[in-house]
């Protein structure tokens, strides 16, 4: 099937492009550039972008149903006004530690559900939280390196999640009414897929799931997104984006949903190992004519 790819904006962060998420309700897309601590809005109808600055690394990015925004900032969940720039602490994870939450994202009932991270990148020292409604915070599985993307089965009886330094894509038995995760086993080792076991792929970063089941995972340094599907682990394609190398996530977005938003990164200023190497890293991209589509994303709702 022929895809396009369109750059949709070039440079779009300056450090890591991550947490793509389409609001449905105004038809924007909301990203945020980590290291900066940036949260962007893109507004695909006139190209208009706005920034709101954080005074310090924002992991991800969510509208939320009392309206503003949910953001992980550090160790903190925090509530952001976007118009007053007013930012509320909610709950904190690991306080005393190196540890910072990374990727993202609501489940369909609007639970929040965050992995945490090493700054050091310090091998299984990642966890899995979920912020509930009302509130609480309750750690739900650990051990992990990077932990990553995440996505709900089409019937939400199953969660994935990715830890990104062992390659592999994890799922778990989900229960929708309680939010508890359970059963965890492999299914996707991007060491048992030819096109994606080189060296050069760091391994599976953000990903998202479409009306199939089938995942699409941004490969970070691998240049491409790849169309999953869980229950083989089986490559059903890879969609290469030009001159673009470290793809981060990805999002399905556009009035039906069948257009699919790509995050990357340019640089990381502390690591000598991420310098700029294309010359579209840090481009935020969309890709049409894929065949597929996803759902509205979900808000937090507490």
């Amino acid at each position: 099937m022929s895809y396009k790819v369109e750059t949709v904006l070039k440079d779009a962060v300056s450090t890591i492009g991550e947490s793509p998420h389409w609001d449905d309700a105004t038809q924007t897309l909301l990203y945020v550039d980590i290291l900066k601590g940036d949260i962007h809005r893109y507004d695909p109808a006139n190209g208009k972008v706005d920034v709101l600055h954080l005074d310090g690394g924002v992991g991800f990015v969510l509208p939320r149903k009392k309206g503003g925004l949910l953001a992980g900032f550090g160790q903190a969940f925090v509530s952001v006004d976007w118009e007053t720039k007013t930012v509320t602490k909610l709950a904190e994870v690991d306080l005393g530690s190196n540890i910072k939450l990374n990727d993202g994202k609501c489940d369909a009932r609007g639970r929040v559900w965050a992995g945490t991270l090493d700054w050091q990148l310090t091998p299984h020292k990642g966890s899995l939280y979920c912020l509930d409604i009302d509130g609480s915070v309750s750690k739900q599985d650990e051990n992990f390196t990077i932990a990553n993307g995440m996505a709900w089965s089409p019937d939400n009886k199953t969660m994935y999640f990715i830890d990104t330094t062992p390659r592999e894509v994890y799922a778990y038995d989900y229960d929708i009414d309680t939010g508890k995760i359970s059963n965890r086993r492999l299914v996707v080792n991007f060491n048992d897929i030819p096109e994606l076991c080189s060296k050069d792929v760091m391994g599976p970063d953000g990903m998202t799931i479409d009306t199939e089941g089938n995942l699409w995972v941004a490969c970070l340094q691998g240049g491409c997104v790849a169309k999953i599907e869980p229950q083989t682990g089986k490559l059903l394609q890879k969609v290469d984006i030009p001159d673009a190398k470290r793809i981060t996530s990805v999002c399905w977005g556009g009035k039906n949903l069948d257009e699919l938003y790509v995050t990357t990164l340019k640089m990381h200023p502390t690591r000598a190992t991420f310098p700029v190497i294309d010359s579209l890293d840090g481009s935020l991209f969309r890709v049409t004519g894929l065949g597929a589509h996803g759902t509205p994303a979900e808000m937090y709702r507490g």
